[in-house]
């Protein structure tokens, strides 16, 4: 039992929640995606627009299916969602049970926090004129796949510096995640593949269960390498081995960017993206479904610019100095 969380109703399909939700007192919804009568999906805008507010988790399959069908909530309004545990797999049961009460306790109400002051007090001024972006590395969480697309957008059709996405997600997500990427912006998106050349107006997205990082071929060219090595920040894909091999390659002509997402990852990259001479932009509070990770990165003074969604790709373009027509 969980003290601080109360279960106030339950419903045997989508027709019932949408009747029961409006009178309850729930703050947080866990949706299944395969229900009788009435879809996850087409339950879903019923029960936001029942109760203003609600934060739908989805409940979904580890399945090509199951990752589109999920991903199109998210693009409806659904705050995360939370793959079903395998079968037969040993502590699958458990692991979800406690990645479900983690998702739930990220939702609930919280006090307003007071602004960071730490960025002020610890960030030297860029030197003039270093900026120039050869690479655009980019982390996120819960929230992330709705703010990829709206950033890859907003970049438009003229940026040239290859972007490297680390997004917390399983395999079969991140395939379809790049593919709903693809609809959003005109330049290529793809799954990231090992020992393939990093070239420019291509969008790599790392793919779930691999870590990606950057290294230089025999010819000094960049090029993606994946591992399955331990996790880093309870992740894989990780931001942080991303960011740190990124800044290793292009030094002070990296841009990274930390978008919504739960926990820290990317903070320690982020560190080192400074460290070598790259610029870091964070998501605001204001406009992150959760600021954990980039909050980690404000709190320790790794960002350059705080920025709601909407104006980091004018902010990157700007700094990558892509002419705009």
């Amino acid at each position: 039992a969980e003290r601080e969380i109360t279960v106030c109703e339950y419903a045997a399909d989508g027709v019932q929640a949408v009747k029961r939700v409006a009178d309850s007192g729930a703050k947080v919804c866990i949706l299944d995606i395969e229900m009788p009568n009435m879809s996850g999906l087409e339950a879903l805008p019923r029960l936001l627009a029942a109760k203003p507010g609600l934060k739908v988790i989805m409940a979904s399959t580890l399945t090509e299916r199951g990752a589109a069908v999920t991903l199109r909530a998210l693009q409806l309004g659904a705050v995360d969602y939370l793959p079903k545990p395998t079968a037969g797999r040993l502590g699958a049961a458990e692991d979800y049970r406690r990645e479900l009460l983690a998702k739930i306790r990220q939702f609930a109400p919280r006090a307003p926090q007071p602004p960071s002051t730490r960025l002020a007090q610890t960030m030297p001024p860029s030197a003039p004129g270093s900026q120039f972006a050869e690479a655009f590395v980019v982390a996120s969480s819960t929230g992330g796949p709705q703010a990829l697309g709206d950033l890859m957008e907003g970049l438009g059709g003229d940026w040239m510096a290859p972007v490297l996405i680390a997004q917390h997600m399983p395999a079969q997500f991140t395939r379809t995640l790049a593919e709903m990427l693809g609809r959003r912006t005109p330049l290529r998106v793809k799954e990231a593949a090992d020992g393939e050349p990093i070239v420019a107006r291509t969008i790599y997205v790392a793919p779930g269960g691999y870590h990606l990082t950057v290294r230089r071929s025999a010819g000094g060219a960049p090029i993606a390498r994946l591992d399955q090595g331990p996790e880093v920040n309870f992740c894989r894909p990780s931001a942080d081995p991303l960011f740190t091999s990124a800044a290793e390659i292009w030094g002070d002509r990296l841009l990274a960017a930390v978008l919504t997402g739960m926990g820290h990852d990317g903070r320690d990259g982020a560190e080192a993206v400074r460290r070598g001479g790259g610029q870091v932009l964070a998501q605001d509070e204001a406009t992150s479904v959760v600021w954990g990770m980039p909050g980690a990165v404000v709190a320790a003074g790794a960002a350059d610019q705080i920025l709601p969604l909407n104006g980091i790709g004018p902010a990157a373009i700007k700094l990558a100095r892509v002419r705009v027509a």
